[in-house]
């Protein structure tokens, strides 16, 4: 477990209230699922990978940890700068301890699936907040290609993976909208013989794809009336990649959000990844009124990528967004900062996958909305916010669960707080953002650890 998970550590508060304009410009940390994926396929490939750019949070670190537990070499050259000896597709090790996943659901989804067609027995852990975490919706496709798995009540961590030394390709239609389980079930496709396929109803994020192709694997996407269908061509030698991260862009939502509220704001965010199935929060933000243009478009290692112009506007509640919650889904607890200082009432639904991640967001944003003075109503897959136009009145304390997101949200609505807004505890903004308040603070914002 993580020291800075651990509830017998320390928690570190953190107390938001409003500082001056946000003004400057500010480069983003590395974005977090292509960090993930090019430490994980760079594991498979035949040959040295370099990485620069990777996010260097603690969630990134426990996927390089677990990789070279199963026999990967994974050297850090400098600062973002990394180089990953890969051991081949199939070549993974049965690693001597417990591999501790920290906060990270994202990699211990995606790991479970390379265990699973690799003849290894793994056992998985990680912190309060992880173990709390619902592995059933991988574990479900996995044992359909062979593997075993024990865990425990509610297919949570601590658990026991067992990979098969004999995998069956399968054709799987995703029950929900999960890029983690897309991915899953393709990186346990790697080391299968034949055809792996997964179908979407909602295409959803497509890093492991993009990358994947980049690397030399037989990987074909088809869009069609009833979806989006994949298809992996099993036991391929990946190549190595060398990869310059993005910008993520689930971590430039909080000053994306605190440019739009903060009058007078004037910030721009470089080289950010603009991946099409990850960019709602730009439309989101858009429909509400906010002031966002995107500049110096390019490409990097197959992503799509921009800087970010954003200036101070007048929000306005939304009933409802035209884009698919699937496309922002871990954006929505700063969107609903966001609709807490607009102009009027906003609704936002089918949100059911918000209550199964770190913390139950629906249930933590709505408790800290009203600890500040917002009037809200939440439902049990959605919830409305009664946008007070202006400043919250704020006041209050609000418990983070451990969830990074719900922390740093808060932080960027205490911009706009008449009194200041108290966070129970900071530690976990390290998982996925080390230099959030450093950063924040740079551009203008009021921020006290």
């Amino acid at each position: 477990m993580s020291a800075h998970h651990s509830p017998d550590a320390q928690p570190e508060p953190l107390v938001s209230a409003p500082g001056r304009a946000l003004e400057g410009a500010v480069r983003i940390p590395g974005d977090k699922s292509v960090s993930h994926r090019s430490i994980m396929l760079g594991a498979l490939a035949v040959g040295k990978s370099r990485v620069s750019g990777l996010l260097e949070g603690e969630d990134v670190m426990a996927t390089a940890a677990a990789m070279r537990a199963m026999g990967a070499t994974v050297t850090r050259k400098g600062e973002g700068e990394w180089e990953i000896d890969g051991v081949g597709v199939g070549g993974l090790l049965e690693p001597d301890d417990v591999i501790d996943m920290g906060n990270s659901g994202t990699s211990t989804r995606l790991i479970m699936g390379l265990i699973a067609t690799h003849p290894i027995q793994v056992t998985m852990t990680g912190d309060a907040s992880l173990r709390k975490r619902p592995m059933g919706r991988v574990i479900d496709p996995l044992t359909a290609m062979g593997a075993t798995v024990s865990a425990r009540t509610g297919g949570r961590l601590p658990l026991v993976i067992k990979g098969t030394d004999t995998p069956l390709p399968i054709d799987y239609t995703t029950p929900m909208a999960s890029a983690q389980v897309k991915s899953a079930v393709l990186l346990a496709g790697l080391n299968t013989p034949g055809v792996t396929t997964v179908r979407e109803k909602v295409a959803t994020r497509d890093h492991t794809e993009r990358m994947l192709s980049s690397m030399g694997a037989d990987i074909r996407v088809e869009d069609g009336p009833e979806g989006r269908v994949v298809k992996l061509v099993g036991q391929p030698e990946l190549s190595p990649i060398h990869m310059e991260v993005p910008g993520d862009i689930s971590s430039s939502a909080f000053p994306m959000v605190a440019a739009s509220i903060v009058p007078g704001s004037d910030v721009l965010i470089r080289n950010v990844g603009l991946n099409p199935l990850r960019t709602g929060i730009i439309f989101a933000l858009r429909e509400m009124g906010a002031d966002i243009t995107v500049e110096n478009e390019r490409v990097l290692g197959g992503e799509p990528v921009g800087d970010l112009r954003v200036r101070a506007a007048r929000l306005k509640g939304v009933q409802g967004l035209s884009v698919d919650p699937s496309t922002m889904i871990d954006e929505f607890p700063v969107l609903f900062t966001a609709a807490a200082v607009a102009e009027g009432e906003s609704r936002f639904d089918g949100l059911h996958e918000l209550r199964v991640k770190e913390s139950d967001r629906l249930a933590a944003m709505a408790a800290g909305l009203k600890a500040n003075g917002v009037e809200v109503e939440e439902f049990d897959d959605g919830i409305i916010i009664r946008g007070r136009g202006g400043n919250v009145p704020g006041g209050g304390t609000v418990e983070t669960h451990l969830d990074h997101r719900i922390a740093m949200s808060f932080a960027v609505l205490g911009q706009r707080a008449d009194k200041p807004v108290t966070i129970d505890d900071a530690r976990a903004i390290r998982t996925s953002f080390p230099v959030f308040i450093e950063m924040m603070k740079g551009l203008g914002a009021g921020l006290e650890a």
